[in-house]
C-alpha cells in the first residue's frame, strides 16, 4: 500500500494508526521488520532500535520512506537503561511523544541444557528477552499518552517449553507472558498491553537453531501443514494496536497454525 496515497485520500479505515508513534525493538529483521512494515502501513510514524543488524535496519527505514510513511532507526543495547533511554528520548525528539511499543527484540543465543549452561548463559538469555522488556517499557511509559499500547512477543515456547536446549528461552518467554498480565492490570485504563505466541515462524532463528528435519515435521503436524510468515505475525501485532482490538487487554495470543492450543 503506498502510504501517501491513502493519506491523500484521508481515509481513516486504511490508515487506523495515523497520529500515532510505534517504538518497535529489534526491527531491523523478520518478525520485528514485519511489524515495523504493518504499523506504517497503518498510518504510524515508526522507531526502530537494533543491535546486529544496522543495515536490515536502514533497509526497513528505506522502505516504511519510500512507501510515503515515517521512520527512524537507532542501534541501542537494549539490556542496559541508559541505552533504552537514550533511545526512547531520540524518538521523543523527533515524533514528540510515544502511543505503541512492540517489545521484539529477543533470541534464544545458544541451544544448551542447563548442565552446560552457566550463570553468564542464563543471564544472557534472561537480559535478551525479559530484561529489555523492563528497561523499555519503563522508560517508554513517561511519554506514552493515553489509548497507547504494548504488545510483547512472547512465544509458543513459554507455553510449551521450548525444544531441545531451550529451558532458559522458554522460560524468559513465560516471563514475558505473566508480564504482560501484570501490566495490563497496572496500567490500565490508560495503556492496554498484550502478548503473542508465534510457533514456527520462517525467520532467521530457526535457519540459525532449527534442523529442517524439525522445521519441517513440525510445519507438517500443523492443520495448516506450514510454517508461518513474518508477516502475519505483524499484521497481528498491528491490530492490537488499534482501536478496533480495544477490549483485548492482558491476553497472550496464539499464532501457531494450530499446532497447540491456549
Amino acid at each position: 500500500m503506498n502510504i501517501e496515497l491513502a493519506r491523500k485520500t484521508g481515509s481513516a479505515a486504511l490508515l487506523p494508526l495515523e497520529g500515532k508513534v510505534a517504538l518497535v525493538t529489534g526491527g531491523g529483521r523478520d518478525i520485528g521488520q514485519a511489524c515495523a512494515f504493518s504499523l506504517a502501513r497503518k498510518g504510524a510514524s515508526v522507531a526502530i532500535s537494533y543491535h546486529a543488524s544496522a543495515q536490515g535496519a536502514e533497509q526497513t527505514v528505506a522502505q516504511i520512506e519510500d512507501e510515503g510513511g515515517r521512520a527512524m532507526a537507532m542501534g541501542a543495547d537494549l539490556s542496559k537503561p541508559d541505552s533504552a533511554n537514550a533511545f526512547v528520548e531520540a524518538v521523543v525528539a523527533q515524533y514528540g511523544h510515544i502511543d505503541i511499543l512492540v517489545n521484539n527484540a529477543g533470541g534464544l543465543v545458544a541451544r544448551k541444557t542447563i548442565l552446560e549452561m552457566d550463570l553468564a548463559d542464563w543471564h544472557a538469555v534472561m537480559d535478551l528477552n525479559l530484561t529489555s522488556v523492563f528497561t523499555m517499557t519503563k522508560a517508554c511509559l513517561p511519554h506514552m499518552r493515553a489509548g497507547g499500547s504494548i504488545v510483547n512477543l512472547a512465544s509458543l515456547a513459554g507455553r510449551d517449553g521450548g525444544g531441545p536446549g531451550a529451558v532458559a528461552y522458554a522460560t524468559s518467554k513465560g516471563a514475558v507472558m505473566t508480564m504482560t498480565r501484570g501490566l495490563a492490570k497496572e496500567l490500565g485504563p490508560d495503556i492496554r498491553v498484550n502478548a503473542l505466541c508465534p510457533g514456527m515462524i520462517d525467520t532467521d532463528f530457526h535457519n540459525v537453531f532449527t534442523k529442517d528435519e524439525v522445521r519441517n515435521k513440525v510445519a507438517a503436524s500443523t492443520p495448516l501443514k506450514r510454517e508461518g510468515d513474518p508477516q502475519e505475525i505483524g499484521e497481528i501485532v498491528a491490530f492490537l494496536a488499534t482501536e478496533g482490538a480495544g477490549f483485548i487487554n492482558g491476553a497472550c495470543i496464539d499464532a501457531n497454525g494450530g499446532v497447540s492450543f491456549s
